[in-house]
């Protein structure tokens, strides 16, 4: 029998954390959770370096589940709710030996547990978690795939209600911010969006559609009935202990009905300012701008861009007892506690600029429009913020500097516009590089010049080079990039004089402002992106 030694002590004796680490992170862990998860979340360590601590002290070997023939006979022998709980999956046998991936191969009990319950010997081998819950979704879903299409009648809609927890499930676990269920001619494609990219996952047979979409439906309380006609509902719920808020919408199509699932995780939506990565000079002057008492704040960037994060987050930093925060959007994404927040209905002629009307009647401090859409709303914005209200909201503009020219498009007078806009600030979202799997490279001749042209300068640069823990992608999770510029006296001159765009891009360059790519640089500077991401978002010039 191995001698059983307690991870703390491994990663101690590795060099990896301190004593002080672990005592402090014994502290402030959740109940019941496990130290090695909590130094996760604290991000103390990465998950590379469990999984090398782990197999160099306990000589036990890791494995790429991502790319492992697992044998799908083997996972009939353990229950999928234990398998989950206890994030470990059979993968082969040899013999009377079962070989076992598992997150923790220290659980003793489980080990011991396996070894009563299937009465064969069990081999532990290690893989991340991620890994083990997506091969966990994949390989039970095929056996109750299975079990499900050899009988079932046109009543039993069970299959449907199985296949739908399933998809959630596993959106949940890939950390996917939309699932869409797309029907073809021959099948449906179930795709999930995993930091902004969209890749399928699986396809289930097309007789299943029917009943896949009234089930969707009568979770969203739509109308089962209407299959001509485009449909949007919500639905509270959890799963897998995460409380998650999922918007659905239904489109019509020639192949039938095509779902997009919206997973907004509650449990992480309200982050702090602090955690938006904004650069420290960006962070200074944005916290110095909304902490004024009056003035029109935009955020721009295309949909998926973390604008709404930005704004919540903002309104959540000037939340306090004496100021009253109303907000109107479309819809309202997150509920925030202190806050008035009224949902456009257009249905019953509540609009952007009706609501915004009501709310200028009901004493505000604090103003959020989700979006400004049109003339009406962008004229009653404006006012309220030279009213002495504190104005924020969201434009579709490729860039910061136009939303100038696009609210003097929707017919606004442009004194209006100078004299209400306090600042404009676009946002991207880029993928960050897997801390599991970073390294570094030589830089290029084409991308040094690059960086020098944005006086930076470096001799190596990190990639991801792919592991289990990223997909073999080489990235992992998404970080925000700014630019921010704040309206000055000579801004409003030139917005005055009917300068153009270019002549007040270059005015902001002159006096050192960051644009997009200036912010993405710095960030791929420190190692936390690449310049392909930078330049994917953000155009050089």
């Amino acid at each position: 029998m191995q001698r059983r030694k307690k991870l703390g002590d491994l990663l101690k004796e590795s060099g990896f954390i301190t004593e002080e680490q672990i005592e402090e992170t014994l502290q402030k862990k959740k109940e019941g959770q496990k130290l090695g998860d909590a130094l996760l979340d604290r991000g103390l360590i990465t998950e590379q370096q469990l999984i090398e601590v782990l197999e160099f002290q306990l000589g036990i070997p890791s494995v790429a589940l991502y790319r492992y023939p697992i044998d799908a006979a083997l996972v009939k022998l353990v229950p999928k709710e234990f398998a989950r709980k206890n994030l470990l999956i059979p993968v082969s046998q040899q013999d009377n030996t079962i070989t076992v991936a598992m997150r923790d191969p220290m659980d003793y009990y489980a080990i011991d547990h396996l070894e009563l319950s299937t009465g064969f010997q069990i081999s532990p081998v290690i893989a991340t978690k991620d890994d083990i819950l997506q091969a966990i979704n994949r390989y039970y879903n095929i056996n109750d795939m299975e079990t499900e299409t050899i009988a079932t009648s046109e009543e039993d809609d069970a299959p449907a209600i199985r296949i739908i927890d399933q998809l959630l499930q596993t959106g949940v676990t890939l950390k996917a911010s939309d699932i869409h269920i797309d029907p073809n001619d021959t099948n449906i494609l179930i795709r999930y969006r995993v930091d902004g990219i969209l890749r399928t996952e699986r396809a289930i047979p097309k007789d299943m559609q029917n009943s896949l979409t009234a089930r969707v439906k009568i979770l969203a309380d739509l109308d089962i009935t209407k299959t001509r006609l485009p449909q949007d509902g919500r639905i509270r719920t959890t799963i897998d202990q995460v409380p998650v808020d999922l918007r659905i919408a239904t489109l019509p199509t020639v192949f039938g009905e095509k779902i997009v699932i919206r997973i907004l995780d509650l449990e992480n939506v309200l982050k702090s300012l602090l955690q938006l990565d904004f650069s420290e000079d960006n962070y200074e002057k944005y916290v110095k701008l909304i902490e004024q008492p009056s003035g029109l704040i935009l955020l721009t960037g295309p949909t998926g861009s973390g604008k709404t994060s930005t704004l919540y987050a903002s309104i959540n930093h000037l939340n306090r007892e004496e100021v009253n925060i109303m907000t109107i959007e479309d819809p309202v994404e997150y509920q925030l506690d202190g806050i008035n927040q009224v949902q456009v209905n257009n249905s019953v002629g509540l609009s952007f600029a009706t609501g915004l009307r009501s709310i200028l009647r009901q004493d505000p401090n604090i103003i959020m429009v989700g979006e400004i859409r049109d003339t009406e709303t962008a004229e009653i914005a404006i006012r309220a913020s030279l009213t002495g209200h504190l104005v924020f909201s969201t434009l579709h503009t490729n860039s910061a500097v136009a939303a100038i020219p696009r609210l003097i498009d929707m017919d606004i007078e442009p004194y209006l516009v100078v004299s209400s806009l306090s600042a404009i600030m676009a946002q991207r979202l880029v993928k960050c590089i897997c801390r599991d799997c970073k390294t570094a490279r030589s830089i290029t001749d084409m991308e040094k010049k690059l960086l020098n042209r944005h006086s930076i300068e470096l001799n190596e640069i990190a990639y991801g080079k792919g592991c289990n823990s990223c997909q073999h992608t080489g990235y992992k999770s998404r970080m925000a990039i700014h630019e921010l510029i704040v309206i000055d006296d000579d801004i409003r001159q030139m917005m005055m004089n009917n300068q153009s765009i270019t002549e007040i891009r270059q005015y902001i360059r002159n006096n050192g402002l960051k644009f997009l790519v200036d912010d993405g640089l710095a960030k791929v500077k420190q190692g936390l992106t690449t310049i392909e991401e930078v330049l994917r978002v953000a155009s050089d010039m």
